[in-house]
């Protein structure tokens, strides 16, 4: 006699989300995009543990330390950096891997991803693109913030790590006179900026890009570099000094697609990290289903995500493939380049 068919193990993915507090609305969308990544995977074998982190960094430390006593293989979440750093401490003791949604990158490192777009992306492969047609002397204008800030070190890190001269950063107030940010900027560049990025956004991007010429940044003018929250800034084709200007963002292609998928599923549209949640938990999925030798993603494996592909190497660092994008008068950006391979030249 044979005895009772024994239902397979289950494999638990702890969801460490905001599912209180004023963050609760992002909190469960972003549970139903990762419950649709398990749906449309078809994994059976498979079961979520919603955690509740409050929001906080001290509800967040809590929510790892119950899902390691539930069993959880791998945490997916928290949501911000704060959150990330407090969860980590009780997951790396346990030696259960994170993939965090913040996209800030000073949180990731052994057992930690960071899935959010990064600063760190967009300069790279906007430096990259800008070297590509002969650029070797960067600048950065930006506003005195965090992102400012880290646009700065992560453009400096490029220099050093392609062998590129010194770049000129020029950290501004936030609410500086553009003309005087820009005269800054050329005094200081006066050997010559072949590229200059700015971190700034709307009205200010605009004002600051028509006075670099005023400046004496006009013999030749740099090409101007921006970033991904360029990417719905229909204004910014308002300004002549802009047309051309190129930006990392992911293709919005792949983005679309899920969004219709996810209102189709749930009647509403998903808010944009529902997309970042919807491919952390494919990839954790992928994880609790090899063998339980395993404690990690399979590193330098590449994911197709909704804001594009993705690598996960072992260190920590989430190298993405971003598309490239010109400003265009029309105001709708014009991809210029398809987002490449993550690692492959030019990513």
């Amino acid at each position: 006699m044979t005895g009772p068919l024994q239902e397979p193990p289950r494999n638990r993915i702890a969801l460490l989300l905001p599912l209180s507090g004023p963050q609760a609305p992002l909190g469960n969308a972003m549970q139903q995009a990762a419950e649709l990544a398990l749906f449309e995977r078809g994994n059976r074998q498979v079961d979520f543990l919603p955690m509740d982190t409050g929001g906080t960094a001290s509800g967040a430390a809590a929510a790892a330390r119950r899902a390691q006593g539930q069993g959880a293989r791998i945490m997916v979440g928290p949501l911000t950096a704060a959150e990330t750093s407090a969860a980590s401490a009780p997951a790396r003791a346990a030696r259960i891997p994170i993939i965090a949604f913040t996209n800030d990158a000073a949180q990731s490192g052994p057992g930690v991803w960071t899935m959010g777009v990064t600063p760190a992306q967009q300069v790279r492969r906007a430096m990259g693109a800008a070297m590509a047609n002969g650029a070797q002397r960067f600048a950065l204008l930006a506003p005195d913030d965090a992102f400012g800030r880290a646009l700065a070190a992560s453009m400096r890190h490029m220099a050093t790590e392609w062998g590129l001269p010194e770049p000129v950063i020029v950290l501004h107030a936030i609410r500086a006179n553009p003309s005087a940010a820009a005269q800054e900027l050329a005094n200081r560049g006066s050997n010559g900026i072949d590229a200059v990025m700015l971190g700034s956004t709307g009205q200010q991007a605009r004002q600051v890009a028509a006075a670099l010429g005023p400046a004496g940044l006009n013999s030749p003018a740099p090409r101007i570099l921006g970033h991904a929250l360029w990417a719905n800034d229909a204004g910014l084709g308002q300004e002549p000094a802009l047309h051309g200007a190129i930006f990392a963002a992911p293709d919005p292609a792949s983005r679309q697609r899920f969004d219709a998928r996810y209102e189709g599923a749930f009647g509403e549209r998903p808010p944009r990290l529902a997309g970042v949640a919807y491919d952390a938990a494919g990839v954790a999925a992928r994880v609790v289903l090899t063998p339980r030798g395993q404690t990690g993603p399979n590193t330098g494996e590449v994911f197709d995500g909704v804001d594009g592909p993705v690598r996960l190497q072992p260190d920590g660092v989430v190298q993405r493939g971003l598309a490239l994008f010109a400003v265009e008068p029309s105001g709708e950006p014009r991809m210029v380049e398809r987002a490449p391979t993550p690692g492959a030249a030019g990513s």
